[in-house]
């Protein structure tokens, strides 16, 4: 009798300890594959990567002080545009993953607060 409640009891404390690492290891993981994938997505459209790649080359070959000039204006601003579109969605994708982090705490200050 002694041993199966101390096989309860281990098993419980096992299940607790897989749900912890389940909930805060495995979704970090999974979140964190989600968001490079959705940022190599995006960058196909922002091309950001490419543009930072040719900062300083004319704009469409046009190989003049003024195809320089716009090359440089056009492609620095799209860089900024597209900078802020990823830290926007960085900081977006870190403040929900922090809520998710915050979850079970809430839940076992509540249960303990009564």
């Amino acid at each position: 009798m002694n041993f199966a409640l101390v096989y309860i009891g281990w098993r419980i404390l096992h299940r607790f300890a897989e749900f912890f690492r389940h909930w805060y290891v495995v979704s970090f993981y999974l979140i964190g594959r989600y968001l490079v994938s959705f940022l190599e997505r995006l960058d196909r459209t922002l091309a950001f990567r490419i543009t930072l790649k040719y900062l300083f080359h004319p704009l469409y070959q046009d190989y003049t002080v003024i195809g320089y000039t716009l090359g440089f204006i056009f492609r620095s601003s799209r860089l900024v545009v597209g900078g802020l579109v990823y830290a926007a969605i960085i900081l977006a994708a870190a403040a929900l993953y922090l809520v998710w982090l915050l979850v079970p705490v809430y839940i076992i200050y509540r249960i303990v607060q009564g």
